[in-house]
């Protein structure tokens, strides 16, 4: 049966959802091309970080621990930065985060070039990692505002994750070129300028931010969003999905430079990223009618079997089949992810609930970066391909054992006191 949305603020409600159809949507465009501008440097830095640290000290392992410093201090601030911004506004919360982490991306440059000790490499990227803004959650939660009730939501959770894709496309291109013809120190350099400008101009849009409690007179208690069962359930889910991120960003690198072709890096990482923009793409266009449950679990079961195919590549165009099925088997996990929190979170935690889902990526790929890295260096070139499959394979069996908790609360229950009100929704 599909999911059906009722609501007196959509009359089109019943017409099938579409690209066209959201895009048109009041207010989208003012936060949505500054939103694509700020989460740019995202895609940059921890592979702009791996080729910087890797040129400088000559280890894959080192590199890959830095880098780790960096996603694991983002996965544990994120969810703090994404509370705040519920409580005070996104832009309280971002003009401060964009300028702490363009100083840091600085600091980390200049240390790197002066061959300071791995310990200061270590202490700018906690600043680094922890500073970085957190604009994806925040579109994400804009949206749920503005299609509050409507069956447009997957249709941009989908967009949302093309858009991420986007970045995933360009990104590590433009910090491989960057890199590796301009200067090592040139990807890092860009990722923090892109942060500063996208970020203020994306802070400036104040109009379409969400409302917090503070915006009007009753009194709301805000409850973390962490205390969901399904919302546990999807950070372990996308766990795995970082240990792919992580695994494919260092092995690739090591992969390339094995067999003499360096410049390959950004192109195969290309390929697995226009994977997941390609499915992402169809995803959104697809009317779905089987539950997201399920749609999470097939979609992930996919994942997990592609994912293990890849440490048996041994020629770069192999390494690009499987690496495009495997970035298209991302986009419908992370998209079913996404939308199953519009369902489970109510509107005033959902800023956090999406950062902790970003903090996930971000941890696992910061521990699939150390461990992959620690492959390359003491096994062959391409071992640290086993981390994706590991990880995937950990998190599948995490979600077949805990699918039931990802069912939504019964109508009319509420995780979060005093936090909106929803309208009703039938779920599958």
């Amino acid at each position: 049966m599909a999911s059906t949305v009722t609501t007196s603020k959509d009359s089109t409600a019943t017409s099938r959802p579409g690209y066209g159809r959201l895009l048109r949507t009041r207010g989208a465009w003012t936060f949505l091309l500054p939103g694509f501008a700020a989460r740019q440097p995202f895609a940059m830095l921890t592979l702009s970080i791996v080729l910087l640290v890797q040129h400088t000290t000559g280890s894959y392992g080192a590199a890959g621990a830095v880098a780790a410093a960096t996603g694991v201090s983002m996965a544990l601030f994120a969810p703090y930065s994404g509370r705040l911004a519920d409580r005070h506004g996104q832009r309280a919360v971002l003009v401060p985060g964009v300028l702490v982490h363009t100083a840091a991306g600085l600091a980390l440059t200049a240390l790197a070039l002066a061959d300071a000790p791995l310990w200061a490499l270590f202490a700018a990227a906690v600043p680094t990692g922890a500073s970085v803004p957190q604009v994806g959650p925040m579109v994400r939660a804009r949206w749920g505002v503005r299609l509050k009730g409507s069956p447009l939501l997957t249709t941009a959770a989908a967009f949302e994750s093309v858009t991420d894709e986007f970045t995933f496309v360009v990104g590590p291109l433009l910090a491989t070129a960057l890199c590796t013809t301009v200067d090592p120190a040139a990807g890092l350099l860009t990722e923090a300028a892109l942060t500063l400008v996208g970020g203020l101009l994306f802070a400036a849009q104040k109009g379409t931010q969400p409302r917090t409690g503070r915006d009007g007179h009753a009194r709301v208690e805000h409850v973390s969003a962490l205390r969901v069962p399904g919302v546990r359930v999807l950070i372990v889910t996308f766990l795995g999905i970082g240990s792919v991120f992580g695994g494919m960003q260092v092995s690739l690198a090591a992969f390339t430079e094995s067999i003499g072709e360096p410049g390959l890096n950004g192109v195969l990482y290309g390929v697995f990223a226009a994977g997941n923009m390609l499915s992402g793409i169809a995803c959104g266009a697809i009317a779905w009618k089987t539950a997201p449950q399920r749609r999470l679990v097939i979609g992930y079961t996919a994942l997990a079997l592609a994912a293990s195919a890849l440490w048996t590549a041994h020629s770069a165009l192999l390494l690009a089949g499987l690496g495009l099925l495997v970035g298209m088997c991302i986009a419908p996990a992370l998209i079913t992810g996404y939308t199953l929190v519009e369902n489970l979170v109510p509107a005033g935690a959902r800023t956090e609930a999406f950062t902790w889902l970003t903090g996930a990526v971000a941890l696992g790929q910061a521990a699939a970066v150390t461990v992959a890295g620690q492959l390359e260096d003491r096994l062959w070139g391409g071992a640290g391909f086993l981390v994706p499959m590991a990880g995937t394979v950990l998190a599948l069996a995490t979600l077949l054992a805990l699918r039931s908790r990802l069912a939504a609360a019964p109508r009319g229950r509420t995780v979060a006191r005093g936090v909106g009100h929803r309208g009703p929704v039938a779920v599958d």
